[in-house]
């Protein structure tokens, strides 16, 4: 049977922070659980789920090893509205029939919007 990816864990330095990142900017909905040290944001539309949990002082933040992409159809307009917001994105870069945009999360993780989910197949 294939498994599914369902959550992606996230070591962050100020927790609260990066909570609040997720759930402001992407609309995630907290879930805290009594005595859990991981705070976990549930994708309001399905998809992955993100756990937060704090970094130890030997963990480096903010690598690029992985990147949480979110789907938007609009990516100019997505951009737009997060600026309203206080989350700034990098310019718009045109793909494969697609385009996205780059940004940090409080951590200095890199996270991206992309509407590659939503290209024309040729």
């Amino acid at each position: 049977m294939p498994l599914a990816l369902n959550r992606l864990l996230l070591y962050a330095r100020d927790v609260e922070g990066t909570v609040a990142f997720y759930e402001k900017h992407f609309g995630f909905q907290v879930l805290r659980l009594p005595d859990d040290r991981i705070v976990e944001l549930v994708a309001p539309s399905g998809g992955a789920n993100i756990m937060v949990h704090a970094a130890a002082k030997g963990v480096r933040t903010g690598q690029v090893a992985v990147k949480p992409v979110f789907d938007v159809e609009d990516v100019s307009g997505f951009c737009e509205r997060s600026a309203g917001n206080g989350l700034i994105f990098s310019a718009e870069h045109p793909a494969d029939g697609y385009s996205y945009a780059n940004a940090k999360d409080p951590c200095g993780n890199n996270i991206q919007v992309s509407s590659r989910a939503f290209r024309k197949a040729d």
